[in-house]
């Protein structure tokens, strides 16, 4: 699934702030650059859309070492999913993410017999990142009403803090990888 182009001109917009649109089924379906930024090893999954729940569950190293709050997220999503199913049961895509997690995790499959259903808006996440390190980041996740299922989601960090430093160097170091393929690209083109 693609979103519109005016919504990828929304995030884009966006500068100062890592910001996605995704579905309840954890699918990343646009993202800004710094976004891409700090979900760089999410993205390390060569599939497409993204799936922050694949990476929570099928790459637990990784998950770990990412989100600083691990049991809390694994628990989080499989939450989430089972309230998605109930609100799509025939959603064919997150059937077969279901039997695939369950298929292929053993605490998914724990996650998932809790039957624990919840949601969260907004929020505090505890990344740590491979470059900058840990960021403590305020979540809002916005539902967008013209694209039923789909939410805007935003994360920000106070001025004046050691995350909204390490954001304005996740985006100076994102600029200059977005720069570097550039001139790759130019070179080699």
């Amino acid at each position: 699934m693609t979103v519109r182009s005016t919504l990828q001109q929304v995030l884009d917009a966006i500068s100062g702030a890592p910001a996605w649109i995704g579905n309840g089924r954890y699918d990343v379906l646009a993202m800004n650059q710094l976004a891409r930024a700090l979900y760089s090893p999410v993205l390390a999954d060569p599939r497409r859309p993204a799936n922050t729940a694949r990476f929570v569950y099928l790459n637990p190293e990784a998950a770990r070492d990412f989100f600083v709050d691990y049991d809390q997220i694994a628990g989080d999503v499989a939450a989430k999913l089972r309230m998605e199913a109930g609100r799509n049961p025939h959603d064919e895509e997150l059937i077969a993410l279901v039997g695939e997690l369950s298929t292929c995790s053993e605490l998914f499959r724990q996650r998932w017999a809790s039957q624990d259903v919840r949601l969260h808006r907004s929020g505090r996440k505890r990344m740590r990142h491979p470059i900058v390190g840990q960021l403590d980041l305020d979540v809002e996740s916005l539902e967008l009403p013209a694209e039923p299922g789909l939410h805007l989601n935003v994360y920000t960090a106070p001025a004046g803090t050691p995350t909204a430093d390490n954001l304005a160097l996740l985006a100076s170091w994102a600029a200059t990888q977005q720069t570097l393929a550039t001139e790759l690209e130019a070179h080699n083109g």
